[in-house]
């Protein structure tokens, strides 16, 4: 049974940083194309960012150049470096696994999902 887990969420102030953890269990972790992906209130899931097998990254717009995906395949975990926070960054963000190729931005080709963490960005 695949598991996702994610922590490392939280209040932060405008300008500042966190850093996401998604810990998977279940799947051979090298293997596949990790994603982030949030949801702020009222509005739909959108993408953040994704890294490969072989660590090809993409970014959404919105975060290119202030966040920042990594993965250690040793420790079955992603992360997301985030930094110059912005309150329009407030979500529930999500890791999810995909068994398809590449960095894909596409939500409907990542088949496994965690529960989600709060990210809240004061001004």
């Amino acid at each position: 049974q695949v598991q996702l887990v994610e922590s490392g969420g939280g209040l932060v102030q405008a300008g500042g940083s966190l850093r996401l953890s998604c810990a998977v269990s279940g799947r051979t972790f090298s293997r596949y194309t990790m994603a982030w992906f949030r949801q702020a209130l009222g509005k739909e899931r959108e993408f953040v960012a994704a890294i490969s097998e072989s660590d090809t990254r993409a970014y959404a717009d919105s975060v290119r150049g202030r966040f920042a995906i990594f993965r250690d395949n040793a420790q079955n975990t992603m992360f997301l470096h985030m930094g110059s926070l912005e309150p329009e960054d407030t979500a529930v963000y999500y890791c999810a696994l995909s068994t398809m190729g590449g960095a894909t931005e596409a939500e409907s080709q990542y088949a496994y999902w965690g529960q989600g963490t709060q990210v809240t960005v004061s001004s």
